[in-house]
């Protein structure tokens, strides 16, 4: 076990405080108890800022549209022009009609979906298929994005060429397998390479760099 690997969660907690299941404040939540919006929540997201999946959520709740039978069946050109403001519209309402006729025919199956199905379906990619399994499902599936990647490799602990696959492993080989502290610790990652390891860090800012735990900073 890497020690490193809870020490930043530890500080990033005790900087940020707890963020709750989806990294973002001040805008529309996706009900935790509502797997459906969840799922959905994570096609929407790609690609794009919260706050316009967000608005793209909010455009099928106010249709009453926040179900698999009613967005499968839905002509996709309307479906796509109420989640315009997702961006790539077109192929996200292919995307979510894909996965609602998949997660139509799992519910028959009375299961919740493996990571093998999700990447079955298209568009959907580790990303996605992770957090779906994670937010909406609570199966222990550490989700790696472009902050994740962005930090480690500056801290040192993972290489610029790194895979998905293997930034995973280096928190699920590390960390104990609790969807509650995998989801905490992705939200944290994201706050913080929002706020301080930016593209252009603040390292000046960074609590991971007073704590003398980042390569780049010391180079």
């Amino acid at each position: 076990m890497n020690p490193l690997i809870h020490r930043i969660y530890e500080l990033l907690l005790e900087t940020y405080g707890p963020q709750g299941w989806w990294p973002v404040r001040g805008t529309y939540f996706p009900r935790e108890e509502d797997p459906f919006e969840v799922t959905v929540g994570a096609v929407l997201t790609q690609n794009t800022s919260w706050t316009n999946a967000a608005r793209a959520l909010e455009g099928l709740r106010e249709r009453g549209l926040l179900d698999p039978h009613r967005i499968a069946a839905l002509e996709k050109k309307e479906l796509a022009r109420i989640v315009r403001s997702s961006g790539y519209y077109n192929q996200k309402a292919e995307r979510l009609q894909g996965v609602c006729r998949f997660l139509l025919h799992a519910a028959r199956r009375d299961s919740i979906p493996t990571r093998e199905d999700l990447l079955g379906i298209k568009g959907i990619g580790p990303e996605t298929a992770d957090s779906i399994l994670l937010y909406a499902h609570h199966v222990p599936a550490f989700v790696i994005d472009a902050y994740t990647k962005r930090l480690f490799t500056r801290i040192g602990l993972a290489r610029e060429d790194a895979s998905y696959t293997e930034l995973q492993q280096l928190f699920m080989e590390n960390l104990p397998r609790d969807e509650g502290l995998y989801g905490e610790y992705h939200a944290l990652i994201v706050r913080h390479g929002k706020e301080v390891c930016r593209k252009v860090p603040l390292c000046n800012h960074c609590v991971l760099a007073r704590g003398d735990l980042c390569a780049f900073y010391r180079s």
